[in-house]
């Protein structure tokens, strides 16, 4: 394997590590400190999901065109974390009711809140749900860590060469 390859698929695997870890993150804050999800968080857990497969997707399908197509998939499911991130701050978390959203019909239009409620089930709504941890508001710490997702799958997997 050469270098370039080990490199690549330290990066998938670290994408991998970082996505399900902010899952895990998030089941800790839910369970041990009481921290219940809304819809829009929900869907957040789903995409860091969706990303930690395309970074699978990437280490199983060995090839350059692999490489691209794992990075074009964390890529854009990496800006729609962002773009999730950034409605539950500027539109959801300011109202009243955030019942039968985008984020609601996708995860249960997936079933995914029925199968796995403990992880996909929203337990607050918007405004209840708007927390901050360490001073920075919850979904902040998505955001961020959607945008830092996004730029290593550009920079890090585009240029790659198996």
């Amino acid at each position: 394997m050469s270098a370039a390859a080990r490199s690549a698929d330290g990066l998938l695997a670290a994408i991998v590590g970082v996505s399900l870890g902010a899952v895990g993150a998030a089941l800790f804050t839910q369970h041990v400190w009481d921290m219940q999800p809304c819809p829009w968080c929900v869907l957040q857990r789903l995409i860091f999901v969706a990303i930690a497969l395309a970074a699978l997707l990437g280490l199983a399908w060995r090839s350059r065109s692999g490489l691209r197509a794992s990075a074009v998939l964390i890529t854009a499911f990496s800006l729609a974390g962002v773009a999730a991130a950034l409605w539950q701050h500027f539109v959801a978390a300011i109202s009243a009711s955030c019942n039968q959203t985008l984020a609601d019909r996708i995860v249960s239009g997936l079933g995914l809140d029925a199968w796995l409620p403990e992880v996909f089930q929203a337990r607050a709504n918007c405004a209840d749900g708007a927390v901050k941890l360490a001073g920075v508001a919850y979904e902040f710490w998505s955001l961020g860590l959607f945008m830092l997702l996004a730029v290593l799958a550009l920079r890090g997997l585009i240029g790659h060469r198996r």
